[in-house]
């Protein structure tokens, strides 16, 4: 597999996603947890979505309970959460593992185009990957990045 593209998951709701619909499209992917200190980032996560999804940003999030069990809801527990405390109107997937053998093969892939602290290895929830509008893995930040700080890289990405 060599892009973005050429991967599907589930949804929160069990319905597939292929991501060859994105071509052409800036995503941005994360790694979400609902009982997280970071959790708040939701907001910011929303706001980006809704400031830039008209030119072509597409917010993903993949929710994960491998970091101090911070994600331990149903997917519709966590989809629910997501909506009625934050107003998340981006797409929730199927909570997934990010690293570690059973780890979903989106994250080995965006785990193999950019390293982080631990190299390739996520280090806690909400890891933000920023892919381009031709599938590249562009950039990775960290999980104490919040959200707004990546404004100035998703323009120059949208154009």
């Amino acid at each position: 597999m060599e892009k973005i593209y050429d991967f599907k998951a589930l949804t929160s709701r069990g319905k597939e996603l292929d991501f060859a619909q994105f071509k052409g499209k800036v995503l941005l992917i994360v790694n979400t947890a609902s009982k997280c200190g970071f959790t708040p980032q939701f907001k910011g996560l929303e706001e980006l979505n809704q400031k830039y999804k008209d030119r072509g940003l597409v917010t993903i999030g993949f929710p994960c309970n491998q970091f101090n069990h911070q994600d331990p809801g149903t997917d519709s527990e966590i989809e629910g959460f997501c909506q009625l405390n934050y107003g998340v109107t981006f797409q929730i997937m199927k909570k997934i593992n990010v690293n570690g053998d059973e780890a979903h093969p989106i994250f080995k892939f965006l785990k193999s185009k950019t390293k982080g602290v631990l190299g390739s290895a996520i280090k806690w929830n909400f890891t933000k990957f920023l892919i381009s509008r031709d599938g590249e893995v562009i950039k990775r930040y960290a999980p104490t990045t919040a959200p707004e700080k990546l404004v100035k890289d998703i323009e120059e990405m949208l154009g």
